[in-house]
């Protein structure tokens, strides 16, 4: 795996996780904790990441940032719902799956 990818599986990884250690990380990725901690700095240069200090320390990713996860508006989840009123059972059911999962 080359530096690039490993970068991308420690972002997923932290997006998934949202929280975990530096000796974590260097041990799933089989790599020092010195090159977690420069993959981190790319990072952050791009993501919003943040290095966590203490007992509890280690890195985050922001609580608002998911990797591919996009939201509907407020008009998209009005026009959802009026598009619901001529649903029924599992197609009403999937509908209003749909809506709970991107109307964050």
């Amino acid at each position: 795996m080359n530096p690039w990818e490993r970068r991308q599986m420690i972002l997923e990884t932290l997006c998934l996780r949202r929280h975990d250690t530096y000796g974590n990380l260097a041990h799933e990725f089989n790599v020092s904790t010195g090159t977690i901690r420069r993959d981190i700095v790319v990072l952050t240069c791009s993501y919003p990441i943040e290095t966590v200090n203490g007992g509890h320390g280690g890195v985050r990713v922001a609580e608002w940032f998911h990797l591919d996860r996009r939201s509907l508006n407020s008009a998209e989840i009005t026009f959802l719902r009026r598009v619901g009123e001529s649903l029924d059972g599992s197609d009403l059911e999937m509908l209003n799956r749909i809506i709970a999962t991107f109307s964050h």
